[in-house]
């Protein structure tokens, strides 16, 4: 099934070129099924590149699935305009009476910082707050994540003696969880970050547990089957050019920082890069969003009851 969005938002125009199908909403409406409604908290400051990639591989679903664009309140990302955003996203206050079947939060490039000294944190965990009512299974991306784990099971983060950048081979730690049925022994995903949250640490949350960990850069994906979340610390959603992109951006901004290890073919930064991980975004995101299908109430108002 196809993935229903707003007709102008520019992220159609991308997934329609792909072959992702996508729907009108008066083609939604003239099926007889109940769709899976699933709310983005978009925290990036390039919005419009966030919500294509994760529009791509949650419109790859054989579901349909409504998703609702949503923004913190009191920030202003200076990346995307105002007119993308009042004619895209809904604040979380404008949405928070309603109830959804999946939930994700993205990452944002505030990591370095103490959770406390983000200007939305107090709004975040309020965010945080209100999933566990009003939401079936949330999928938590990167900083999105750690924080999450941080504030949700008292996880500490990290910082990095250097930026954790490029893509890493990591392990399959549970084949029989659901989230990685038909995952491969091992497998390549693009890390970008300047922090960490560690094993022993989220060994002593028991409400957690390890799926995914590389050698080079630790934890990677964990889940919460009580609440039926996930948080993943590293972006299997990005494009291929997303870590040139920001490899660029970071040698202009003066950081210090190394080529993306494993990235460009023979080390080259001046080759195209290939991408080694497409295939298991796709994987990881069609069984989030079939485990939401199997295990949601038929009536969306009842989520809150479902919950441990």
């Amino acid at each position: 099934m196809p993935i229903k969005i707003p007709d102008a938002l520019p992220a159609r125009n991308v997934l329609e070129t792909e072959g992702v199908p996508v729907m009108t909403a008066t083609d939604a409406i003239r099926q007889d099924i109940r769709p899976l409604h699933i709310g983005l908290l978009n925290l990036m400051p390039d919005k419009i590149r966030t919500e294509t990639q994760l529009a791509r591989l949650i419109g790859a679903s054989p579901l349909q699935v409504e998703l609702t664009l949503i923004m913190v309140g009191n920030h202003t990302p200076k990346n995307t305009s105002q007119d993308h955003l009042i004619s895209f996203y809904q604040s979380w206050d404008a949405v928070k009476h309603r109830k959804f079947d999946g939930f994700i939060v993205t990452g944002a490039p505030i990591e370095t910082l103490e959770f406390e000294q983000v200007g939305y944190w107090d709004e975040l965990t309020e965010i945080l707050d209100w999933t566990r009512s009003h939401v079936h299974s949330s999928f938590f991306i990167c900083w999105g994540a750690m924080a999450a784990a941080h504030y949700l099971h008292g996880v500490p983060k990290h910082l990095l003696a250097e930026k954790a950048f490029g893509v890493y081979r990591h392990r399959n730690l549970d084949p029989a969880s659901p989230y990685l049925s038909g995952f491969s022994d091992d497998f390549q995903i693009p890390v970008s970050r300047w922090t960490e949250m560690q094993r022993g640490d989220i060994a002593a949350a028991p409400a957690l547990k390890l799926l995914m960990d590389s050698d080079f850069t630790g934890p990677c994906l964990l889940s919460e089957p009580a609440a039926r979340n996930l948080y993943c610390f590293n972006h299997i959603e990005y494009d291929s050019t997303s870590l040139a992109e920001e490899y660029q951006r970071d040698i202009a901004a003066g950081k210090p920082v190394r080529p993306p290890h494993g990235y460009y073919p023979g080390d080259d930064t001046n080759a195209a890069p290939l991408n080694r991980w497409r295939s298991h975004a796709h994987l990881l995101f069609g069984n989030w969003i079939n485990q939401v299908y199997q295990t949601t109430p038929f009536d969306i108002s009842d989520i809150e009851t479902t919950r441990p």
